[in-house]
């Protein structure tokens, strides 16, 4: 889909702009589909597959990015404290061989294994296997590590793999646009859709509904993408940039460098933008920051005024409390099983 048609959609989809009524009646048929699938699976009329340990789904209701890879960063990292022994699997979006499951490393080609399984693998230091079928990823991350527990970057709409805990989580700007499906609006199931998860995380809220928990990301430290040089973003205050960003929500990461003080040029691409060098050449020497997902795919053309901000996410530890709590719920229950 062309860069134009894509701004053309988001913008219909989150700014109220007006969409032609002849568009009501594909949305309508495309949730009856869903309806009808989900159906399918509950019913026991499509497979459905169960593993040995227990999987934590993190997904989003909506199109595009909303925050889940940091918020499985920090899953990762949480439950590493914990004791536990995670891995996870992601469908490679942007992969070029989706269809075969495939062990991510952290020199894994990104063009091959998508952006985002190259950031969880780089931050996480834990398994990652990627692939559209999920059940087969799993089983393959399975077999190859000693995980006791799995985490879905995504895949809240693959119904194939069983899960036992399902996360959303919510762009606290957008949440979910005009509320309307596809391809009236952003949606890939009906907002009623998450009541039935088990926890709904928004990240960073303008406000918070009832039983949801916020989650904040922050970053205070550019890193240099050719050396991996370190320095706190507020020495680039006052600074001209430029700034580039091909994420879901790209004025999020361009709103948290101006309140730096940084003065970029911005510019946006489609989510998932395969960046070439041109994408980064400019008419002059002045410092250009990215995002983390968008820096694995730059590696390569990398020039010593290329920087990154990561990020971290932290929430409340009422959500800890709440997702321990069901995660050992369902570990007994696979050990019963």
């Amino acid at each position: 889909m062309k860069a134009s048609l894509v701004r053309w959609f988001e913008d219909a989809w989150y700014k109220e702009m007006y969409i032609s009524a002849w568009f009501m009646p594909l949305s309508m048929l495309y949730v009856d589909a869903i309806r009808l699938r989900r159906f399918l699976y509950k019913t026991g009329f499509k497979k459905t597959h169960r593993l040995p340990v227990p999987v934590i789904i993190v997904g989003n209701l909506t199109v595009g990015g909303t925050g889940k890879t940091p918020l499985v960063i920090r899953l990762v990292e949480w439950l590493k404290q914990q004791g536990y022994k995670p891995g996870v699997i992601s469908r490679g979006y942007a992969g070029s061989d989706g269809q075969t499951p495939q062990a991510v490393t952290a020199v894994s080609d990104p063009a091959e294994v998508g952006d985002e399984a190259l950031v969880l693998v780089r931050r996480c230091a834990c398994p990652v296997v990627v692939g559209v079928d999920r059940p087969a990823a799993a089983r393959r991350l399975l077999a190859d590590n000693a995980c006791d527990v799995i985490i879905s970057d995504d895949g809240l709409q693959h119904y194939a793999l069983q899960r036992d805990i399902e996360i959303v989580v919510i762009d606290g700007e957008r949440r979910f646009g005009n509320g309307y499906c596809l391809p009236v609006g952003p949606l890939r199931e009906p907002p009623e859709r998450v009541k039935s998860v088990d926890l709904v995380v928004v990240n960073q809220p303008r406000e918070l509904l009832e039983d949801e928990f916020a989650m904040l990301c922050s970053g205070d430290c550019l890193v240099n993408l050719q050396t991996g040089e370190r320095k706190p973003l507020s020495a680039f205050a006052g600074s001209d940039c430029h700034a580039v960003a091909g994420i879901g929500n790209p004025s999020r990461f361009f709103k948290r460098l101006a309140e730096a003080g940084l003065n970029c040029q911005n510019r946006a691409f489609p989510d998932h933008h395969a960046f070439s060098a041109a994408d980064l050449r400019f008419k002059d020497d002045k410092p250009v920051i990215m995002t983390e997902k968008d820096a694995v795919k730059c590696s390569s053309f990398a020039q010593p005024h290329h920087w990154y901000l990561p990020v971290e996410a932290s929430l409340p530890e009422a959500f800890f409390e709440k997702f321990l709590s069901l995660l050992k719920d369902k570990t007994r229950g696979h050990k019963t099983a």
